[in-house]
């Protein structure tokens, strides 16, 4: 599993399939604005309708900085939930019980749900 990482903030929604190297397995990325300082990133890669590979997380911006306040991911091997607070001191949350598909829909539910109070704890110091 990967975790994505942008070089610069992007103000923009974008969606992008792409073909992985040599494996020829469908991979999406996007981020949506949820607010001028909040944004949702999105990456899967699917094989044969399974996820294979993912990141779902939430960011907030902090001066010029963006930081994780949620991230669903499968590294590791497993699917689990890192929540962080302000100072960067992570809580992680295991969901091996959950498909990767599962834990997917999980995700991007929980955060286009919950992610104004995720922020609003987040800045407070707390973990969401």
């Amino acid at each position: 599993c990967i975790v994505v990482e942008l070089l610069a903030p992007v103000r923009q929604t974008k969606t992008t399939e792409l073909l992985s190297a040599g494996a020829q397995v469908p991979e999406t990325f996007y981020l949506i604005d949820l607010s001028e300082d909040v944004r949702k990133r999105h990456y899967h890669k699917a094989s044969r309708g399974q996820i294979v590979d993912f990141v779902v997380q939430l960011e907030v911006r902090v001066g010029s900085e963006w930081k994780t306040v949620v991230r669903y991911d499968c590294s590791h091997g497993y699917a689990h939930r890192d929540r962080y607070n302000l100072k960067g001191e992570k809580r992680t949350d295991d969901l091996r019980f959950l498909s990767y598909n599962e834990t997917l829909s999980l995700a991007d539910r929980d955060i286009n749900r919950n992610w104004e109070e995720y922020k609003e704890r987040f800045l407070r110091g707390g973990f969401p």
